[in-house]
């Protein structure tokens, strides 16, 4: 198992829709390994793979749930069924949203409640499930990954602005940049 650079907003990767898994061989059991392996190093409770610079649709998890599935999971070729996103704004407080390839940085965001999984294993098997709270907004936040979306593209105004000057600050946006965990200091202080 090997752990890989997560890419930083601005890497390609990150910005376009991914290509649909072909085949459930090794290569893709390896992958996936490689993908818990980074996930873990960085302290993360997801991980898809466009992070590590692989454009395919496949993301991994680690979360806690009430909703009767396994705490820690593999999503290949998922599709999502979301829920309604209430049009309030989101509460700074209640919905802080970070993401790996926005490394140290959280902005409130709305997600919904609610969504509903569908996809495969590392070995092929479906999987169709719901999630609910935390569990369904980390479902939504990755699944947006597979989609060339970041959390960052979804904030309202008030926060997209601060989230483009932090961006500026830090000179993020172009290709090439990464950080890599067990090695850099932690972004998010774990």
């Amino acid at each position: 198992m090997t752990i890989h650079p997560v890419t930083i907003l601005g890497e390609p990767v990150l910005h376009r829709r991914a290509e649909e898994v072909a085949s459930f061989d090794s290569g893709l059991k390896s992958l996936v390994a490689d993908m818990f392996e980074t996930m873990d190093a960085a302290h993360g409770v997801g991980l898809a793979a466009p992070q590590i610079g692989v454009g395919l649709r496949i993301f991994t998890y680690r979360m806690e749930n009430d909703d009767g599935v396994p705490d820690r999971g593999v999503l290949v070729n998922p599709s999502l069924t979301v829920g309604k996103i209430s049009g309030k704004s989101p509460d700074p407080d209640e919905e802080l949203e970070g993401c790996l390839s926005v490394p140290g940085l959280d902005f409130p965001l709305k997600r919904a409640d609610w969504v509903r999984v569908r996809g495969f294993d590392a070995d092929g098997a479906p999987l169709d499930f719901e999630a609910t709270g935390w569990f369904a907004r980390c479902m939504q936040h990755e699944y947006d990954h597979l989609d060339g979306k970041l959390y960052v593209d979804r904030l309202n105004d008030r926060y997209a602005r601060k989230a483009k000057r932090a961006r500026k600050e830090r000179g993020w946006g172009v290709p090439g940049l990464t950080w890599m965990p067990g090695v850099d200091p932690d972004p998010f202080g774990h």
